[in-house]
């Protein structure tokens, strides 16, 4: 598949107003769903008296649902583009959070967020990716980069604007404005910003089979090294879900207060947005492998000073931050350097279902290490596994050495 610019012959898409429509649909897919629960999950607790494990629980029961969808999400971006899947997205989304708003029952409430996370399947980083490589081919790169800005202002944006609309009028009416948002904000910007993009067909129905395969199964050498990237990435989002979850609780006990716990914690997010402005500054000077390299490192010693505490707290935080900032960068422009602009919307479908599914269970695992084992050996467990995956990206990094000569 080349970048449609090239295949119409027509001047490419503005990268900048893309980018930027984009970002601001982001941020609101974000607010709407994922970072939801972390402002309203205690009014909604106790104006419906359900139990608050349950009420958090809906956003997992919506990452596993955003799981399942994922794959078909990748090959309807790579046969029909990314403009008419995200606008499903936004539908998918109201109609969850209306859902939700009307919900009088738990199962009804988690049966909106299950809807939500179809939305979140078709709406969120790796299908905005997905399109971003469909336009710009190879050359979409730093318009991922640029594209990761915009999401870790999510939180920054949408956390006190959901108190404020929660405060003003309730969390049921809350719902219902993002609902409303979704609709009358990031559904036109999809429609009329967003160009219009070509199918991908086949001549006969022999050719349209034999494209689905060779573009639907990564083949050796490329399984293992698919295999490879999927697991790296699926084993970055698990540890980043849960130190993210469960970061309070790890820093009170280590002898900070709640407040002194928030305030240090806050740094996480600048950290993130510091690091994604460095990437994209010299992004042109390296291969994403290395960005890859550097957000594995980082949240590696992040952790293991964070294990140490004392007064190195603040560059534990830090470090941490900087290194699921590049992850999210590196998520997004590794499989296009690896796979090529092709094959990217269904390699990034594929990638997205195991780590979907595995952020859906990792706060449930969090909590029972850090429960049964307590906040040391939970830490050294996570330690653990973000070292092991400094381990599988180093071997990645070989693998794809070796393949090069071949492939020339």
């Amino acid at each position: 598949m080349t970048p449609i610019s090239d295949a119409a012959g027509a001047t490419p898409p503005n990268r900048l107003t893309i980018v930027s429509a984009l970002g601001v649909t982001q941020i609101f897919a974000w607010g709407s769903s994922y970072y939801l629960p972390a402002v309203l999950a205690a009014p909604i607790a106790a104006d419906t008296g359900w139990s608050l494990t349950w009420v958090a629980g809906g956003l997992s029961l919506g990452l596993l649902a955003a799981g399942i969808v994922s794959p078909r999400v990748g090959r309807s971006i790579a046969r029909l583009g990314g403009r008419p899947v995200l606008a499903v997205s936004t539908g998918l989304f109201a109609a969850g959070l209306v859902g939700l708003s009307l919900a009088n029952s738990l199962p009804a409430f988690l049966l909106a967020w299950v809807i939500v996370g179809f939305g979140m399947g078709a709406g969120l980083y790796d299908p905005a990716f997905a399109t971003l490589g469909r336009l710009y081919g190879q050359n979409g790169r730093s318009a991922i980069t640029s594209l990761t800005l915009f999401g870790g202002l999510a939180s920054t944006v949408c956390w006190p604007l959901t108190a404020l609309l929660e405060a003003r009028f309730g969390w049921r009416e809350t719902c219902l404005i993002y609902a409303g948002l979704q609709l009358g904000l990031a559904l036109p910007i999809y429609l009329f910003v967003l160009p219009h993009e070509p199918k991908a067909v086949a001549h006969t129905p022999e050719q349209a089979l034999a494209s689905t395969r060779r573009h639907e199964r990564p083949t050796a050498p490329n399984l293992g090294l698919f295999l490879l990237l999927a697991t790296t990435i699926t084993l970055a989002s698990v540890v980043s879900t849960v130190i993210s979850v469960h970061l309070l609780t790890v820093l009170k006990a280590r002898g900070l207060t709640l407040a002194a716990a928030v305030s240090l914690g806050a740094l996480v997010g600048p950290a993130q947005v510091a690091a994604r402005a460095i990437e994209m500054a010299i992004a042109r000077f390296h291969h994403p492998i290395w960005t890859k390299v550097a957000a594995t490192s980082l949240v590696t010693a992040g952790l293991a000073t964070l294990w140490a505490g004392g007064p190195l707290l603040t560059v534990a935080l830090v470090l941490y931050g900087a290194g699921i900032g590049l992850e999210s960068i590196a998520r997004g422009t590794l499989p296009l350097a690896m796979f090529g602009p092709e094959r990217y919307p269904i390699i990034m479908g594929r990638i997205a279902m195991p780590s979907l599914i595995a952020q859906a269970a990792a706060p449930a695992i969090g909590a029972v290490l850090l429960e049964s084992a307590g906040i040391d050996a939970a830490l050294a467990a996570f330690i653990g596994a973000a070292a092991l995956n400094v381990v599988l990206v180093i071997g990645l990094y070989i693998g794809m050495n070796v393949r090069r000569p071949a492939s020339k």
